[in-house]
């Protein structure tokens, strides 16, 4: 039951949209321009860096905060199991970002969402993906591939932290762990499989964080 509770709570803070409420502010509906998608990227490319920003501190933290609610809402009683349970709010943040009730179920394909996670999993691992999500930027410009490569990355930091005892959990609540994670991988690569197949065919748009020489 703390289980689906935490994926209710995870949805309500997920419903907050950063980027189609900051469209909204500036008179447009961010589903219509671009790539009609309401995430990070799109923001970036239709109203500049500065939305851009917003959308990916706005989308990340909302699932910090749901995640650190959840830890003072249930830590006396599933202490044991506390990782567990930010993983299943945090994947509800996710569901609510994707696929928003009031907006028809058209969200952002919750990269974003998943960067809140990986900062309430500990430095180490936020460490980890923002190299391997920089590096992968930089060298082929593709947000799309870093954003699908930071997932591949988590699932390998999930199971060796989580074999190291970084967690503190029995494994059987380990390995439900981990295949939550793998479910939010494969939906994931689900919402990006547009992108997948733009970049097998060399078509994918690069996006350049700086101006091109």
């Amino acid at each position: 039951m703390e289980r689906i509770i935490c994926i209710l709570i995870g949805y309500g803070f997920g419903l907050f949209q950063t980027g189609y409420l900051y469209g909204k502010l500036h008179g447009i509906d961010i589903r219509k321009c671009g790539s009609g998608n309401a995430g990070t990227t799109n923001m970036l490319r239709t109203l500049g860096k500065k939305a851009g920003i917003i959308t990916l501190l706005g989308d990340a933290f909302k699932c910090v905060f749901a995640v650190l609610f959840v830890k003072l809402l249930f830590r006396e009683r599933y202490e044991d199991i506390l990782p567990l349970l930010a993983v299943y709010t945090a994947a509800g943040v996710i569901l609510g970002h994707n696929f928003p009730f009031y907006m028809n179920f058209k969200g952002g394909k919750g990269i974003a969402a998943t960067a809140g996670l990986i900062l309430s999993m500990g430095w180490q691992m936020t460490l980890i993906d923002i190299v391997v999500f920089g590096l992968t930027v930089l060298l082929t410009h593709y947000v799309s591939l870093g954003s699908l490569l930071v997932y591949v990355s988590l699932i390998i930091q999930m199971v060796f932290f989580g074999q190291r005892g970084m967690f503190g959990m029995a494994q059987r609540d380990l390995n439900e762990m981990y295949v939550v994670i793998v479910c939010l991988a494969v939906l994931a690569f689900w919402m990006h499989r547009a992108n997948i197949n733009r970049l097998l065919h060399g078509q994918e748009r690069k996006t350049y964080l700086s101006k091109r020489s």
